[in-house]
């Protein structure tokens, strides 16, 4: 019976004693949160921490949510704030691969379009996905968290700047600049890709021109990834 109740009935139901309403509130959007943590910031530890942090403190602030935006949007903003504070304190500019249940998540999912993957394809997949994440982690922070929870997890705008805590403008603004410095950075890549996708189906192709991040063949940053097993407890 719990999927009847909904993410304010959970909240609330955490504010007033019940023990178990925010660890399922937690697990029902554990997957996404932990997604946007680790793409913000590019590093599994630092994710794990920032995420951790988060759940925290929306644990102990839950009294403080007024129902003047969506629960998601809430938690979203409290994990996106903790991974930013640990990134600005840290000065972490980092390009450490991500977790290898991306890389296969998207293995999978490739194989379901086709029966095999040459070998030499998936070589230079893997070499694109490198390739990416480089360059996503020379976004400055705040660029970054924008790109992702716009490209990568397809928040509206005007829900990332609830999220984000500022103008509908300042998100654009960021998502501009940080896909301006994307595509200069992986321009050759883009440029091969824009040749194949010349012979490709329509439908096969899918990607947004000029936004590297939301094309499908540089890498994972265009597909959500499962999480770990576990994540952070709030204990």
């Amino acid at each position: 019976m719990e999927s009847e109740r909904t993410d304010s009935d959970l909240l609330a139901a955490h504010v007033a004693g019940d023990t178990d309403a925010f660890g399922i509130l937690f697990a029902r959007h554990r997957d996404r949160l932990w997604a946007v943590a680790l793409r913000t910031c590019n590093d599994p530890e630092t994710a794990a921490d920032g995420l951790q942090e988060g759940v925290i403190a929306a644990f102990r602030r839950a009294s403080s949510y007024r129902g003047d935006a969506a629960v998601t949007t809430w938690l979203h903003r409290i994990i996106v704030n903790a991974c930013l504070d640990r990134l600005r304190a840290a000065k972490v500019r980092r390009a450490d691969p991500l977790p290898d249940d991306l890389d296969e998540h998207e293995t999978r999912a490739r194989t379901t379009v086709g029966d095999s993957i040459d070998p030499a394809d998936q070589s230079i997949a893997l070499e694109r996905r490198e390739r990416v994440r480089a360059a996503l982690a020379t976004l400055p922070a705040e660029q970054r968290a924008a790109v992702v929870l716009v490209d990568m997890e397809g928040y509206p705008i005007a829900e990332v700047a609830q999220i984000l805590d500022c103008a509908e403008g300042t998100v654009k603004s960021r998502c501009s600049r940080g896909r301006a410095r994307l595509a200069g950075l992986l321009a050759d890549v883009l440029k091969d890709d824009a040749a194949a996708d010349q012979d490709a189906p329509a439908a096969a192709r899918g990607a947004v021109p000029g936004n590297p991040a939301a094309d499908p063949h540089v890498g994972p940053i265009a597909t959500r990834g499962p999480p770990p097993a576990a994540a952070p407890t709030t204990d």
